[in-house]
């Protein structure tokens, strides 16, 4: 894990690399969703690289003020846009003249703004969970969740507290399993304090969202992928991305591959060879010449 600095002197992203980068290979390059981290991507980038072989690289990505890159100074800088901005540099120092991304929820509304400053960066998109319209239950819910974690927990409360809210989302899974999906984003320290690995101010931002806020959908940004290929995917239990927003991406890119991953949430854990198969099948076109834009 290599640590970029970018923009203030002060403020990192993190990144790691899987597999080889050099010269002809365009890497697949992961971005995580609003609070969340490269961590999500671990078993991906396993499963990918044992259907897609090769070697090929795989990169993971900690926006700032998540996981193991800085927090920002500036707050107002959580945007789509600036975020874009950095994914743009981290390209360049890697160096790496194109990507396929995956962006699972806010991540896939970022690699749509780099889209819009830099389309030619952008050689093939999945977005998982995202579109160009938030489902505004799912952010009032993340809220709620994250405040409720607040406090001092034991170590047994702090699970089970991650259980019950993970529990909905991923109903078939163990509780080891969701133990291990609830350390991706907070831990215990040894005051008994439950410590997020994001910014709290993350948190701070979702405040303004009521479930029954009507947000407009910005179709300019998902019309920006338009030149390059498009997977589609979406969970079936997600509170992230409405089903019927869904539809109308799948209608308006009838070009697009579409999946629906059956039995879990958001973030989608892409931790069997059957979710990531898809993913490796959308990239082995694209650099084999097979992929296709929308006309």
């Amino acid at each position: 894990m290599t640590r970029y600095t970018i923009g203030p002197a002060d403020e990192q992203v993190a990144v790691h690399v899987v597999g080889k980068l050099q010269r002809g290979r365009v890497p697949v390059v992961c971005v995580p969703g609003y609070q969340r981290n490269m961590t999500d991507f671990v078993d991906f980038a396993r499963h990918f690289q044992r259907a897609f072989g090769d070697d090929w690289p795989v990169v993971l990505i900690d926006l700032k003020g998540r996981g193991r890159a800085s927090d920002r100074r500036d707050k107002a800088r959580y945007v789509t846009t600036c975020d874009a901005e950095d994914l743009i540099d981290v390209l360049a120092l890697l160096p790496a003249d194109a990507g396929i991304f995956v962006g699972q929820g806010y991540g896939g509304q970022v690699v749509m703004a780099l889209a819009g400053q830099r389309p030619g960066l952008v050689a093939g998109t999945v977005l998982l969970d995202s579109g160009p319209l938030s489902d505004p239950r799912g952010l009032v819910r993340l809220r709620n969740n994250l405040r409720d974690l607040d406090g001092n927990r034991s170590e047994a409360g702090f699970r089970a507290m991650f259980r019950r809210m993970l529990a909905p989302d991923y109903p078939a899974l163990p509780d080891a399993m969701l133990d291990m999906v609830a350390a991706r984003t907070h831990y215990l320290d040894r005051r008994g304090k439950v410590r997020p690995l994001f910014d709290p101010y993350l948190v701070k931002m979702l405040e303004r969202f009521e479930h029954d806020d009507i947000l407009v959908p910005q179709w300019s940004l998902y019309n920006a992928l338009s030149h390059a290929p498009l997977m589609l995917m979406r969970t079936q239990l997600t509170e992230q991305l409405r089903r019927e927003s869904f539809e109308e991406m799948m209608r308006r890119r009838r070009d697009a591959e579409g999946y629906v991953l059956e039995g879990q949430g958001s973030p989608a854990l892409l931790n069997t060879p059957e979710d990531v198969a898809p993913i490796a099948e959308f990239v082995r076109n694209i650099v084999t010449g097979k992929g296709k834009a929308a006309a």
